[in-house]
């Protein structure tokens, strides 16, 4: 028997328009579909009617399935001759796990392939008009996790300050030792950021405040998953270009 292929799969920030065409040939003829949570329903709305939808998402508090599980149900269905599409949100190699099933693919003898996707950082700040980038004040993007094990033992500084920006992933949770942290790093209080909830969906909300502020604008607004958090002045450019053309009408 001919052994499948696992497809590691970014679905992209969440809007079907912007996979990738490689992605959206495969979940269109994909007669199985392993996929997160965060997938947005109406990519998987993409599938043929046919195909067999496995979930397998993940929260904070509850694991449908352990990522030791997950690799060898991957395994499994490989070996029984079936193609596989993993389908993460956003890229499978930026905390999506990618590299461990990668790994699990082919310690097992199981052909892989990656088929990137628009990392939720990117998508993001594109839906938000947020440069990450920018001549006047960032020339360096770091992307952290916000949710993991040790995260207060964890150097953050020099990740975030002037010409840098921060975007962390899965940080509304610990939003206030996110906050507490970076200010122990001496990181200034009135650093501006953006909170960036449902990106590139339809009921997409942007949040902006101060570095100080972080946990009460977290909790005030009930900001859910999935959410991103992005530190820097890059955030406050849109409201430098507003008082600018306020300036010049003046003038």
């Amino acid at each position: 028997m001919k052994t499948g292929t696992i497809y590691l799969v970014g679905a992209g920030p969440g809007d079907p328009d912007l996979l990738t065409l490689r992605a959206a040939r495969l979940l269109e003829r994909a007669m199985l579909i392993v996929h997160d949570g965060l997938v947005d329903p109406a990519i998987l709305a993409m599938a043929r009617p046919d195909a067999r939808l496995v979930s397998v998402a993940k929260s904070r508090s509850k694991h449908t399935l352990p990522q030791d599980d997950i690799n060898a149900l991957l395994v499994r269905e490989a070996r029984a001759g079936r193609d596989v599409v993993r389908l993460k949100g956003g890229d499978p190699f930026i905390f999506g796990r990618g590299g461990e099933e990668m790994e699990a693919a082919r310690a097992a003898g199981v052909p892989v392939e990656v088929v990137p996707g628009i990392t939720a950082a990117n998508g993001a700040a594109a839906a938000s008009g947020i440069a990450l980038t920018h001549r006047e004040d960032a020339s360096i993007v770091s992307f952290v996790a916000g949710q993991c094990k040790g995260l207060s033992d964890q150097d953050w500084a020099g990740l975030a300050g002037k010409g840098r920006t921060l975007v962390i992933y899965m940080g509304v949770k610990t939003a206030p030792q996110i906050a507490e942290k970076l200010m122990t790093d001496g990181l200034a209080p009135d650093m501006p950021l953006a909170v960036i909830e449902n990106a590139c969906r339809a009921d997409m909300r942007v949040l902006r405040g101060p570095l100080a502020s972080l946990p009460d604008l977290v909790e005030l607004e009930q900001v859910k998953s999935p959410a991103l958090i992005v530190i820097g002045d890059v955030t406050a450019r849109e409201d430098v270009a507003l008082a600018r053309i306020v300036e010049e009408a003046a003038a």
